[in-house]
């Protein structure tokens, strides 16, 4: 059964390899890797792989980027200390969602999933659990900070997300913006694509907030959010499907 690693600390990394060698030794570890860079073209080489351990935050970028580039059919155990990012685990193979530092037992119970998982199934079986896989999960609510508080905003209050000078932030009906800790590539995959619309690399719009279009230049168009002082303009190549969408 061969293994492959994703883990940028060495320490982690030492200590999982010990503890599969210890819990799983039918397990081939062939390969460590820190960063999105040197495995991906590891992957792109090699098909004959079991098991996937990937640790979400590499040297380089989120192992995410490793699953978008290489359609990864084998199961995937994700080994992170941050739990913001189980939603978009399970979107790829992921089977398990393990906070460091590991666990012995919680690794165990890990590859006693993945045991089950790999049992004959009966062809009903198999269609449901199918079907349970692909059903998309999305945030129904985003926890924001506000000085010393903490704020739980509704998915249904939000009109837009948007980018601004390396930050990701949230705008309400309210009219009000509040940092969060998410990319906007992170937050396409975190809420309804039927709800919600990528209209240009710095704007996540939602449907309620496209009251206000106008044509601009070159075939483009613009969206007028009420409060945000912003020229929202969608990407040209971006514009027919924005009209699909907003004619759905």
């Amino acid at each position: 059964m061969n293994v492959v690693i994703l883990e940028d600390e060495h320490r982690a990394a030492h200590r999982l390899e010990m503890l599969i060698k210890k819990l799983a030794p039918e397990m081939d570890i062939i390969g460590v890797f820190e960063s999105v860079r040197d495995a991906t073209p590891f992957f792109k080489k090699n098909k004959d792989i079991s098991l996937v351990f990937a640790d979400i935050q590499l040297a380089d970028g989120l192992s995410f980027e490793i699953f978008r580039l290489h359609k990864i059919q084998c199961p995937i155990i994700f080994t992170t200390a941050y739990d913001q990012y189980a939603i978009e685990a399970f979107k790829t193979t992921g089977i398990d969602y393990l906070l460091k530092p590991i666990e012995e037992k919680r690794l165990q119970q890990a590859f006693d999933k993945l045991k089950a998982i790999q049992k004959p199934m009966e062809l009903d079986k198999i269609a449901s659990f199918l079907n349970i896989l692909n059903m998309p999960v999305y945030k129904n609510r985003f926890l924001i900070k506000v000085g010393d508080k903490i704020k739980s905003i509704e998915i249904s209050e939000v009109l837009a997300f948007y980018s601004l000078e390396k930050a990701s932030f949230l705008y309400t009906k309210d009219f009000r913006s509040y940092v969060i800790d998410y990319s906007l590539e992170q937050l396409e995959g975190l809420v309804d694509n039927e709800a919600f619309f990528r209209i240009n690399r710095r704007f996540l719009v939602s449907h309620k907030a496209c009251k206000d279009i106008l044509a601009w230049t070159n075939s483009r168009l613009r969206v007028k959010i009420e409060g945000l002082n912003e020229e929202i303009i969608v990407a040209r190549d971006r514009v027919g499907d924005f009209k699909s969408w907003l004619d759905r």
